[in-house]
């Protein structure tokens, strides 16, 4: 079984002397699970393994009954450590509490039982996070599968992969494409939504919170003003409940609003926001094209291409640390704009015949960015660009 080059890293996590509990974040079918479990097969130290997601949401009883378990485990094995593994935390109410007691009362108690947390849903597991465990954890993010994991695990090529994006559970439907798309639709994005965003979150109108995301992946890689988009929605909100709405799809790994890069925060969030899906499975499962269709369409393939790169990116900023923007001034534009501290980056995406683009260079001269860079015709070929961690290109 393929194994994701995370598991390294948190493989010596564990090795190391308790000190801190593991957050796994990621959005749901990135292989959290998978991976936590290829690492339990690995160790040595007894373990637990727990998951809350048939679990009722008030029943907080069940997290300190499962960490008894733990601590009873522990003393009948006699072994100086103990593992203890609990999945979709976020489905148990004041969650973050209960585990801060737990860890403090071992802690106290010098109990060497480490913990490992996953959770499917980044905004409510930071929140616990930061209101309740500071200073106890170090967190992992779990992103989409890149080109790299995807070609040594199915052996898929670059146009498959900017086509049926990097969802390894539906790798092995795409030979039936009627098929692959219905998997991505009911058990992927419905679930997400329904399971990750709604039953957690408090949401008045989950109608318009679904049709935003169909409207973002139907203009991934496009900029629409909240006028616009409330002018294509039914029932929409305000602008204030739509940029809400959108925060919870991409804490959900769903659909981004890249906000404008101007050098001032003020602006950057009044701007009108540019799409951008975390995967392109998001974007083509929704469309009646074939596989076959888009690629050999040019314009088609260009604009999967593109979005394939900025999902890239927006997957990496996360553990990257980095924000994610685009810009534009009148007619001219510039695809990404990477910033880091005090460093910015801009990158152009050509995947036509021509690579001329005077938006880079309107925005060198304006904001005298470190780095100018232009993947496809004429610079880096996106084949390559796709295989970068882009924490390298800083």
């Amino acid at each position: 079984m393929y194994e994701r080059p995370y598991l390294k890293e948190v493989k010596s996590r564990i090795a190391e002397p308790r000190r801190f509990i593991q957050v796994i974040l990621g959005p749901r079918q990135v292989g959290k699970t998978t991976m936590v479990n290829q690492l339990l097969t690995q160790l040595t130290v007894p373990c637990l393994y727990e998951s809350a997601d048939a679990i009722s949401a008030t029943n907080s009883a069940w997290l300190m009954q499962v960490w008894e378990t733990a601590r009873l485990k522990m003393k009948v094995s006699g072994s100086p450590e103990f593992l203890l593994v609990i999945d979709e935390i976020q489905k148990i109410d004041n969650w973050s509490e209960v585990v801060k007691r737990q860890w403090d009362k071992d802690t106290l108690e010098k109990v060497n039982i480490k913990v490992i947390l996953l959770g499917s849903s980044r905004l409510l597991i930071q929140k616990g996070l930061t209101e309740s465990l500071a200073g106890r954890f170090e967190s992992f993010y779990l992103g989409h599968w890149s080109l790299s994991e995807m070609e040594a695990a199915f052996g898929w090529t670059p146009d498959q992969y900017v086509y049926f994006g990097g969802y390894p559970g539906s790798a092995t439907l795409i030979g039936d494409e009627e098929r692959w798309k219905s998997y991505i639709k009911d058990s992927l994005i419905e679930t997400s939504i329904s399971k990750d965003i709604l039953m957690l979150t408090r949401v008045d109108k989950p109608a318009l919170l679904k049709r935003l995301f169909e409207l973002g992946c139907l203009y991934s890689g496009q900029i629409l003003s909240y006028t616009k988009i409330t002018g294509q929605l039914q029932d929409a909100g305000n602008t204030t409940t739509l940029a809400n709405y959108l925060k919870l799809l991409s804490d959900g790994g769903l659909l981004g609003g890249l906000e404008k890069y101007a050098g001032s925060l003020i602006r950057q969030r009044s701007s009108s926001p540019k799409f951008q899906v975390y995967n392109n499975a998001l974007l083509t499962s929704q469309h009646v094209e074939t596989w076959h269709d888009a690629i050999v369409n040019p314009q088609r393939r260009g604009r999967l291409v593109e979005s394939s790169v900025g999902a890239h990116l927006l997957n990496h900023s996360v553990s990257g640390r980095y924000h994610l923007h685009y810009w534009r001034e009148g007619k001219h534009e510039v695809d990404f704009i990477l910033e880091k501290g005090n460093k910015v980056i801009g990158i152009e995406v050509k995947s036509g015949a021509s690579a001329e683009n005077t938006g880079m260079a309107i925005f060198n001269d304006k904001f005298h960015p470190d780095k100018v860079m232009l993947v496809g015709t004429g610079g880096i070929p996106w084949e390559e660009f796709l295989k970068i961690n882009p924490r390298e290109i800083f």
